[in-house]
């Protein structure tokens, strides 16, 4: 086979899972959101009615290739909060990388007091996370991939760790059914790089199917 040859056929299997990557998320996305549809309105209403602020949290991340995006979230903290605290924590745990028995490490401080009561139950039961299924539907996300990250996060990270922009962010990854808040930042971006290296749709369907013992388990979640 040629050069030529061999790159025609690298480019066609690359877009062909691409195309079936968009078409497992579409296929689990808008099913899920019309069964869950009733769930979430309920869980916006309760945001609502338990402290001031909108239901819904939008916040800029970054996606393939470090593009800008809204993500869409359940509200967990109070209003108007300062998140100097998340970024000193952020850059704490990127410099030391050691977990102090029963601290969780990834991405979440134990104990902020920037989360509301109900905020806490959202959070371990991954429920504040299904508004992401519309960043899913609109193209920004996928069902299965890296952690989608802050902006100011991914200067911390280091060229190492670059890889993981090559795939756009997911729901769920390698990093969540592999021990969750349990794993330290690094080991959680290292467990993002290995998934964009070892990426396949059968990778992602075992994954999605992990994904459902491990939030059910509570699995780690802060």
């Amino acid at each position: 086979m040629t050069g030529l040859a061999a790159q025609k056929r690298s480019t066609g299997l690359a877009l062909g899972q691409s195309t079936a990557k968009r078409a497992i998320d579409i296929s689990f996305s808008l099913p899920l959101l019309v069964i869950l549809g009733p769930l979430l309105l309920l869980l916006c209403l309760l945001v609502r009615a338990t402290s001031a602020g909108p239901a819904l949290f939008r916040q800029e991340r970054l996606g393939l290739d470090m593009r800008p995006f809204t993500i869409f979230k359940l509200r967990t903290m109070y209003a108007n909060n300062d998140d100097q605290i998340h970024r000193e924590y952020m850059a704490q745990m990127l410099s030391d990388d050691q977990l102090e028995p029963g601290q969780s490490g990834l991405f979440k401080l134990d104990s902020d007091p920037r989360v509301t009561p109900l905020g806490r139950w959202l959070r371990r039961s991954s429920l504040d996370e299904l508004p992401q299924l519309l960043n899913v539907l609109r193209g920004d996300m996928s069902i299965v991939g890296p952690r989608p990250v802050l902006p100011w996060e991914a200067r911390l990270f280091g060229v190492a760790y670059q890889p993981r922009f090559q795939m756009k962010p997911g729901i769920t990854g390698l990093w969540q059914v592999s021990g969750r808040s349990r794993l330290s930042i690094r080991q959680a971006l290292e467990f993002d790089v290995e998934y964009v290296l070892r990426h396949s749709i059968v990778l992602d369907l075992i994954i999605i199917l992990r994904t459902v013992p491990a939030v059910l388990r509570g699995g780690g979640a802060r």
